[in-house]
């Protein structure tokens, strides 16, 4: 264990007894240090780290007072004190002023006296070296903080405004983008139509990072599927004892949001009851927490996703009308994949290499023909769909480029059209045409859904489909089936 390190005293005195006096009474506290004059103890301090400076008054040269005022001036974190066989006030004045002394000790003085003196100086040096490092310390991590809280909210503005949607120079995405750039820093309710997994959420989150409120909560609240009571719940909070089971208030996600921005998507679902208490809220911005009957307000601005068409629900008498043009400020509608063919192959992309990034597995990237594929069918469960059939491609690939063999049979024997697959058609029972022009469909899918999975390869192909190599080559001519892209035939 280290020996303790003694703090440091100069004692300065022109005479040599007192100075062996104060010596004898400190030394077994403190690293005393001697000085006669003004001048050797300068030379001292600036050779060592003094904490406490007991100088005589009236010394040869300078005096006691001339000699702690340019200690103070030199090393201010030194405590002073004088001593003095004298009490003229004058001096008591300056060395108050000039010198800022922490003490005066009269001739004689007793040891215990002294030592305590010392002791309580050397405290008064150590608590103000705290005071200094804790005030360096806070400003540092105050500005330390204040730095990371600013580049978090970049980061987020960066990583989860408009930027992170991702689409092609081309896309039908863009002019919904570019109009909802120009809503998203005005406080005003939006409605985002379009099916189901459409990113109607991911553009909800876009517009609060690209708006004021970038620095207050976001929140998304699907409300198809539930009752009244657990939507009022969520939304609206709800009181201790309101309900069974419920020991404790429960704030919902409109106080939560603070200011902030909440989606509430599947709006078209919302019950009438439930419709008359979302009108409220948005012309009043008034609340109530389930079981109470305290009006709150909130400050939470309000988007609202919907699945369906609500002008034709309105027409219908399915959804109020009132509370659709209070919602519909501006109407966003978000285009199905199928409408964005320019679009799959490069969220395709996107989605394999976060995947891969998340699971470990090094990947390059999608073959041509996988692409081909890809972009070729119509999505109907939009991006969700996508990025389900990109994980798992990726999790049964053993090669770093994916190739269509991967893909799922059902997009395969898909037919390709002008924008993307028809999936209406890809179903027996709904085709068009005499039993022998289904018959064939079906086969023409079948064998180019085989010969993909098989890369090509006709001697594994007639014997998965029970056929010779001769009769799998008929039906491959008869029905002009050739290899997408750049598949090779393997013999």
């Amino acid at each position: 264990m280290a020996a303790r390190t003694l703090p440091s005293v100069l004692v300065v005195d022109d005479e040599k007894h007192s100075v062996a006096s104060m010596r004898m009474a400190l030394e077994d506290d403190f690293n005393v240090l001697e000085a006669m004059n003004a001048t050797e103890a300068l030379a001292l301090m600036e050779e060592h780290w003094v904490q406490v400076v007991l100088s005589d008054q009236r010394m040869p040269g300078k005096t006691g007072t001339e000699l702690l005022t340019e200690i103070r001036d030199r090393w201010p974190e030194t405590v002073r004190i004088i001593i003095t066989g004298y009490t003229e006030s004058n001096d008591m004045i300056d060395a108050i002023n000039e010198a800022g002394i922490y003490q005066f000790i009269t001739k004689p003085w007793h040891p215990d006296q002294l030592l305590m003196a010392v002791r309580n100086a050397v405290r008064l040096f150590e608590l103000a070296r705290d005071h200094e490092r804790m005030t360096l310390e806070m400003r540092y991590l105050g500005s330390t903080a204040t730095a990371k809280l600013d580049a978090r909210r970049r980061q987020l503005q960066e990583g989860l405004g408009f930027d992170s949607v991702w689409r092609g120079p081309n896309s039908p995405l863009n002019a919904v983008i570019a109009l909802a750039r120009q809503y998203a820093s005005f406080d005003v309710p939006v409605l985002l139509t379009g099916e189901a997994g459409t990113g109607k959420t991911e553009l909800a989150r876009a517009m609060h990072y690209g708006s004021l409120r970038s620095d207050r909560p976001f929140f998304e609240l699907n409300c198809t599927g539930l009752s009244d009571e657990a939507l009022a719940a969520e939304l609206f909070g709800i009181k201790r004892g309101a309900a069974p089971g419920v020991q404790s208030t429960r704030f919902g996600i409109l106080q939560k949001a603070d200011r902030g921005t909440i989606i509430l998507n599947g709006i078209d679902s919302l019950s009438e009851v439930m419709q008359l208490t979302l009108l409220r809220l948005l012309r009043e911005g008034a609340y109530q927490p389930v079981g109470s009957h305290e009006t709150q307000t909130s400050g939470a601005r309000i988007l609202a996703g919907s699945h369906r068409d609500l002008r034709q629900r309105v027409a219908e008498g399915g959804f109020r009308g009132d509370l659709y043009f209070a919602l519909a400020v501006t109407e966003l509608h978000v285009p199905p994949l199928r409408g964005r063919p320019g679009d799959v192959a490069g969220l395709a992309e996107k989605f394999l290499h976060a995947a891969a990034e998340e699971h470990g597995k090094p990947v390059r990237g999608f073959s041509d023909s996988a692409l081909e594929f890809l972009e070729g069918y119509d999505w109907p469960g939009n991006l969700l769909e996508l990025q389900n059939e990109v994980i798992r491609m990726l999790i049964i690939a053993q090669e770093v480029t994916l190739g269509p063999e991967l893909i799922s049979r059902h997009i395969l024997q898909a037919e390709p059209g002008e924008n993307g697959a028809d999936r209406k058609a890809a179903d027996l029972g709904t085709m068009d045409g005499t039993l022998k022009d289904r018959v064939e469909m079906m086969e023409m899918r079948i064998l180019r859904e085989t010969m993909t999975r098989m890369k090509w390869n006709k001697s594994r192909a007639a014997s998965e489909l029970g056929l010779s190599r001769v009769g799998l080559r008929a039906k491959l001519d008869r029905y002009g089936i050739e290899p997408r892209a750049a598949t090779s035939e393997e013999e």
